[in-house]
């Protein structure tokens, strides 16, 4: 007969095998596990961001051995913008292509960074993306609203007025009825800058300009070929009156979901991404001008870009974020 001092040794062994075979299974089966992301965008197939958005995911793919996949949907083929927004705030598994406008609706002071003139140059967008208070911002997006900012270093390029007469001062914007996204900051900078705003889907633009609903619209350059806008305005006008930084995002409870080697590989593939497609875009800006001149348009370089800037300060005093803008730009080291 065996002694129990015998017998307990080797239950003990057993069980910490048992234990260790349990831990290994479920570490193997955490790696198998895969996640699907829908990613939505208003943009065009031909627009620059979409390469960049394609690019992204494979990157993710790669990188990931296929746990992590992303599908890339252009021209709003999941639904509008701020519908998926919500729908991301559920804890759905998609993505979208916002801007601090947007984002503006759930933590106010973030919208700031959609004003006129606020940055200016890609060295101070990269700036921002440690500033203290944009930090704060992206975190209580985050905590208390389900939107999770993967990354936000995304340039569309300057937005510029369209239009079927010049545009050289504040004053000559007088009575146009400018299509804006429907967000307050994006409307008072409109407001400020001299036009009239009228909220607006990105998809409706060009039937609105065919109807006379609106007169004109303000996007970068790299939107007006794909929209083929040139066929319904004749002026440019380079007001440069927003730098467009753009926002990738998704749930928080998705993300959450993630291991913390995927979630890594999605913020990083993210800013590697963005800032390539963001110089790409400056380097096709001169380009597509020159497609534009090509097609009819009239370039307006000599901008009164002073009195733009002058002007558009209203629009953070109406909304009562010159505060916010301006403790940003100590932060960054905007004078």
């Amino acid at each position: 007969m065996f002694s129990r001092t015998r017998v307990m040794p080797a239950a003990i062994g057993l069980a910490v095998a048992l234990a260790a075979s349990s831990a290994l299974a479920q570490a193997q089966l955490a790696q198998t596990k895969t996640y699907a992301l829908k990613f939505n965008h208003v943009l065009g197939p031909k627009e620059p961001y979409h390469d960049g958005f394609t690019r992204w995911a494979k990157a993710v793919d790669e990188r990931t051995k296929g746990a992590l996949k992303m599908e890339v949907f252009h021209s709003s083929q999941l639904g509008k913008e701020e519908d998926i927004i919500e729908q991301i705030r559920q804890g759905a598994n998609v993505g979208q292509n916002t801007d601090s406008a947007r984002l503006g609706n759930y933590v106010p002071g973030i919208a700031v960074m959609n004003g006129p003139y606020f940055a200016e140059t890609l060295e101070e967008v990269a700036k921002l993306q440690k500033a203290p208070t944009v930090i704060k911002w992206k975190d209580e997006l985050a905590q208390k609203h389900g939107l999770k900012v993967v990354c936000f270093n995304w340039v569309q390029g300057y937005r510029h007025f369209f239009t079927n007469k010049a545009i050289r001062t504040p004053d000559d914007l007088k009575g146009l009825r400018i299509r804006t996204p429907p967000a307050p900051i994006w409307q008072e900078s409109i407001r400020a800058l001299g036009a009239a705003p009228v909220a607006m889907n990105f998809g409706d633009m060009y039937p609105g300009l065919q109807q006379k609903a609106i007169d004109g619209v303000e996007l970068v350059y790299n939107n007006i070929p794909g929209g083929r806008f040139y066929e319904v305005l004749k002026f440019a006008n380079e007001t440069k009156h927003i730098m467009l930084i753009n926002f990738q995002v998704i749930s928080a409870k998705f993300f959450d979901t993630m291991p913390a080697d995927m979630q890594a590989a999605l913020t990083e593939e993210c800013e590697k991404a963005g800032e390539a497609t963001s110089k790409e875009i400056f380097r096709l800006e001169g380009e597509v001008e020159q497609q534009l001149k090509g097609r009819g348009m009239t370039i307006v370089e000599d901008v009164d870009l002073a009195a733009f800037r002058k002007a558009g300060e209203k629009a953070y005093e109406v909304l009562k974020l010159t505060e916010a803008k301006e403790t940003v730009h100590r932060e960054i080291g905007k004078k």
